[in-house]
């Protein structure tokens, strides 16, 4: 039990967007979640999601609900369209390793954020499908997209959104509310890294340091069935995962964003994977089930994961 029971921390159903240029409560190392379908970009702040930690919205005939975990760190995209119907999420109240459990409001299921499937209720065994989204800081997502709608602090809540709720949480690594099942040492636990989760269920970390300091870096890894290329950048603060396709090879892009990439082909790619120039235009490469996380949730959940050397 978190506390403040089930949908105490209210989800947002109905978003209000402003444009770039009216945001005034974000700083620009603040984090926020990137989300793209064809040519609509939206952002979703932490500071907004550190109080509401769901946010069901559409774009176009997407149904996404942007969950997040403030307690580990986890931005992941959900989609809504389930066996049984359409529906939106809410926060249960609950947690497990300290973890978000989302429960839909369709059949009244609750959902595992970092285990990605129904653990309770009708739904219990089902796995989510899932977007990929693009976690990064503000001053870089004003880089990127400064076309983009983002979610403004007209929530319908009395909340102060420009406080931080949980006090040293993100930079104390020892502090935590809630214990978890195994508490794996080999990284500080609230180290922001990112996971890729495999098919059976493994997982392996990618951490800030693997790319450079400034400017964009490109690392291509194999785990388990996963051929993957990575962009990243300690200096604008993301990292992306994605399933590397036979016969392409990557270099990164310097100074271009959103571009980020180019193959062996000639293609140009963007922080989202998608071919913007090149014989591949208008493809997009393989999303991966990847998502940024403190080490602390990543090592509780997935025991003894491989770390990238």
């Amino acid at each position: 039990d978190g506390g403040p029971g089930k949908d105490g921390i209210p989800a947002l159903d109905a978003p209000d967007f402003i444009e770039i240029d009216q945001v005034d409560f974000l700083d620009d190392d603040d984090l926020i979640i990137g989300f793209k379908v064809g040519n609509e970009v939206r952002g979703y702040p932490h500071p907004i999601l550190d109080w509401h930690e769901i946010i069901n919205d559409e774009l176009g005939n997407t149904r996404v609900a942007i969950t997040y975990c403030p307690l580990t760190g986890t931005g992941i995209g959900w989609n809504r369209d389930l066996s049984t119907g359409t529906t939106t999420f809410g926060v249960s109240g609950l947690l497990y390793n300290t973890n978000l459990i989302p429960y839909d409001r369709g059949t009244d299921s609750n959902w595992s954020q970092m285990l990605l499937e129904a653990v309770q209720g009708k739904m219990a065994g089902t796995a989510i499908e899932t977007y990929q989204v693009l976690e990064t800081s503000w001053g870089t997502w004003k880089e990127l997209y400064s076309s983009s709608k983002i979610v403004s602090t007209n929530t319908g809540w009395n909340r102060n959104y420009d406080r931080y709720p949980y006090g040293d949480y993100r930079s104390n690594n020892n502090s935590l509310f809630f214990p978890v099942a195994i508490n794996d040492d080999r990284l500080p636990s609230k180290e922001r890294v990112l996971g890729v989760i495999s098919s059976t269920k493994a997982a392996k970390a990618y951490r800030f340091s693997h790319f450079p300091a400034t400017g964009i870096g490109v690392l291509s890894d194999t785990f388990r069935e996963n051929n993957l290329i990575l962009i990243g950048s300690q200096e604008h603060n993301f990292i992306m995962a994605f399933q590397q396709p036979a016969g392409l090879t990557f270099e990164a892009v310097q100074g271009q964003l959103p571009i980020s990439m180019r193959d062996n082909e000639g293609n140009l790619w963007n922080i989202f994977g998608e071919a913007v120039s090149g014989p591949r235009v208008g493809q997009r490469l393989e999303a991966t089930r990847s998502f940024i996380g403190y080490w602390v949730a990543w090592g509780a959940f997935y025991e003894g994961l491989d770390i990238y050397e």
